[in-house]
């Protein structure tokens, strides 16, 4: 079976409900405003319980397993409703109240927080896209208007293995890699090798600029939290998805 296709595309009969995306579908092809997402079972256990995912990462395992959409690649799926999906996982399978422990700085004594997980809000975005999925920005520097786009799943496995695969003691070029993912066309001119020499000379105001911008772009659930510590301290904490944030029930 080919890798793009969901384990899950198999099973879309079971029982499932509709997640809808914090992104409103519209950079995905076809653009959908939900997806189907199948619970949590009795076989997936084995996931949240195993120390070894095969070939892939925890979190693309489950999204394959569970999204019951024929002929939609997950890897196309933008942080933000890849958080929104985990986040309907774990609460209609566990319940909706998320314990773990934070340090309180004071005392250097960690101490249990417990945080309503159905309460996380979604930040809009601030700027909307084409009919492309794309935005327009002009560097404020080199005065180039160029066409953006948001990175998805895919492009930020790519960027993981990138800096997996890079040899030790050489530097990654992980921002560059990003500009040039993210950039779609310079001046109209969308040819890849002309985007990556650009990028490669771009001054370092507008390569930050880029960054400042497209995070004005995507929703983002809000994940930051201020907790108060037992010696009267108050505290960001910020929730991250992970194998953690399912384990603590199978008491591992």
């Amino acid at each position: 079976m080919d890798q793009s296709a969901q384990y899950g595309q198999m099973e879309f009969n079971l029982p499932h409900d509709v997640v809808k995306l914090p992104s409103g579908g519209v950079f995905y092809k076809p653009k959908k405003e939900s997806l189907k997402v199948g619970y949590l079972t009795a076989s997936d256990e084995n996931i949240l319980m195993s120390n070894v995912i095969a070939q892939e990462g925890f979190v693309q395992t489950l999204l394959r397993q569970k999204i019951y959409e024929p002929g939609f690649d997950i890897t196309q799926l933008l942080n933000c409703d890849v958080e929104a999906i985990l986040l309907f996982l774990r609460n209609t399978s566990f319940g909706d109240e998320y314990d773990f422990k934070v340090n309180d700085p004071k005392t250097n004594i960690k101490f249990d927080i417990t945080i309503k997980m159905d309460r996380v809000k979604v930040k809009e975005a601030e700027n909307l896209p084409d009919e492309n999925g794309h935005f327009t920005f002009i560097l404020p520097k080199s005065k180039k208007t160029i066409k953006l786009k948001l990175l998805n799943l895919g492009d930020n496995l790519q960027l993981e293995k990138l800096q997996e695969n890079y040899p030790n003691g050489m530097v990654v070029p992980i921002i560059t890699s990003r500009l040039e993912k993210a950039i779609v066309s310079i001046d109209g001119d969308s040819n890849k090798e002309n985007i990556s020499k650009f990028v490669s000379q771009m001054p370092i105001i507008d390569s930050k600029e880029i960054r400042r911008f497209l995070k004005t772009c995507e929703p983002q659930l809000d994940l930051n939290k201020k907790v108060k510590t037992p010696s009267g301290e108050e505290v960001d904490v910020q929730i991250t998805f992970g194998v953690e944030f399912f384990r603590p029930f199978f008491s591992i």
